[in-house]
């Protein structure tokens, strides 16, 4: 019985320990106590954490400065990475090689594909003939020497394969050159003259128009160039004026192609027309060393912000601003800090580059009041005051003035609206002032040989 009743007290004694254990929970030995007694957390049921959110775009991942602003951007894009793109196969010839943006979009990869394939259709690029073959397919274009590729990496979804499009997401890159060939594609002397796939002619073809690449800028357009026939399948779409502009200039090879479609009604970007200007003079004047404006150099400090040595004109534009043609912090103007590559040329741009190379000299002191009554415009307080001073010059030059050769007869000069090829092409027809000019026609004829008499005339002269 003993042992019974020795059982009994220890029990009852355990229990008479633990009960003021309640009220004394705060103190240090019961925190203890109550650590001690829980359960071992290794021996508790684990629980799945949550797979952690998928990283950002890198910060800090920015365009290339030398990014077109001409490539369309997806309007629902995030940059997500930047890099080279050049591959084993694809050995890139000359000082540029590819540069590759990677993008992502919660739209799927049918989206992006219409949408680059409708811009490009819109804007005048020239599409890959197997673009459209399959979806599977880049989508290759280019212009004006810009070559651009657009490929879908994956697409997200429950059927993706990629890890990395857990989320739904597509990825696409944007690869984009500068006016260069690649190995396997470069065509032979025939098929350069039939080729359609928009690139621009090289250095020696009587159509190229400059600039060539950094490193190469040695040349000068070539004096005596071969004339072209000079045929566009648009012509007749431009205003019956303007048409002989443009043949005369298509035939000296003032444009990169004189065949297809011209385009004439379509707006001209800031960078075409200062090809063409420039491209015109130099043909125009190609017996006259003096009168050509110089290309600038690869080791020339760029005078705007939006032109590095990298891009394609460079040489052309940089070329103008170091001749004092167009305003520039070279000029002493430091609110011109950017070109605007890719933007509409307006009517004020227009004559405001033009007309320092027509008259050599500088241009005399406008004011509205004079303007107005020199051009009966009605608009004349419109025109940006630097554009002002070559309005008033241009009507000087009385009938061959470049407005009336574009615009014909108008009492509105709308400064601000952008101008057509077509426009464009017939104020660089002619070069020079009242005294001393030079037409592309008579650049043409030039280059003619010498025409023998017919019978009739040979008749006339010995009578």
């Amino acid at each position: 019985m003993l042992p019974l009743k020795q059982s009994v007290l220890w029990s009852s004694l355990t229990i008479l320990a633990l009960l003021p254990l309640g009220s004394c929970a705060n103190t240090p030995w019961a925190a203890q106590l109550e650590q001690a007694l829980s359960a071992d957390p290794r021996l508790q049921a684990s629980t799945v954490e949550a797979s952690p959110e998928p990283t950002a775009s890198p910060a800090g991942v920015q365009l290339p400065t030398n990014f077109p602003a001409e490539i369309p951007r997806y309007p629902n894009a995030e940059l997500v990475a930047v890099g080279g793109a050049s591959s084993s196969e694809d050995v890139v010839v000359g000082a540029n090689q590819s540069t590759e943006t990677r993008w992502q979009t919660s739209d799927d990869a049918a989206q992006v594909r219409q949408f680059y394939q409708e811009k490009f259709q819109a804007e005048g690029w020239q599409l890959a003939a197997d673009t459209a073959e399959s979806s599977d397919q880049p989508i290759a274009a280019t212009r004006d020497g810009l070559k651009v590729q657009i490929a879908t990496v994956a697409s997200g979804g429950p059927s993706a394969s990629t890890s990395d499009n857990s989320s739904g997401n597509t990825e696409f890159t944007i690869e984009y050159q500068f006016g260069e060939v690649t190995v396997g594609s470069i065509p032979s002397p025939s098929e350069a003259e039939t080729t359609a796939d928009g690139e621009l002619p090289q250095p020696g073809d009587p159509n190229f128009i400059g600039p060539v690449l950094p490193g190469e800028i040695a040349s000068e357009p070539s004096a005596s160039p071969a004339p072209s026939n000079g045929s566009f399948s648009d012509l007749s779409q431009a205003p019956a004026e303007l048409q002989p502009y443009i043949t005369d200039l298509a035939k000296l090879g003032a444009f990169s192609k004189a065949s297809g479609e011209f385009k004439p009604n379509a707006e001209i970007s800031r960078r075409e027309y200062a090809r063409w200007l420039v491209t015109a003079n130099n043909l125009i004047y190609a017996n006259q060393p003096a009168r050509k404006i110089r290309l600038a150099a690869a080791t020339d400090q760029p005078a705007f912000q939006d032109m590095p040595t990298s891009d394609p004109d460079f040489a052309v534009i940089q070329g103008l601003a170091n001749a004092g043609v167009i305003p520039s912090p070279l000029t002493g103007d430091t609110s011109n800090t950017t070109f605007r590559p890719d933007a509409p040329l307006t009517r004020e741009d227009l004559i405001l580059w033009k007309v320092p190379v027509d008259t050599r000299q500088a241009l005399p002191s406008a004011a509205i009041d004079t303007v107005q009554q020199a051009w009966g415009f009605q608009d004349s307080a419109k025109i940006d005051p630097k554009a002002m001073r070559a309005v008033l010059a241009d009507h000087q030059n009385g009938d061959l003035s470049n407005i009336r050769r574009a615009f014909g007869y108008t009492t509105l000069f709308q400064p601000k609206k952008t101008v057509s090829r077509a426009e464009a092409a017939a104020v660089l027809w002619q070069f020079g002032t009242q005294g001393s000019h030079l037409s592309a026609k008579d650049a043409l004829q030039a280059n003619q040989p010498a025409a023998q008499p017919s019978t009739e005339s040979a008749t006339q002269s010995a009578q």
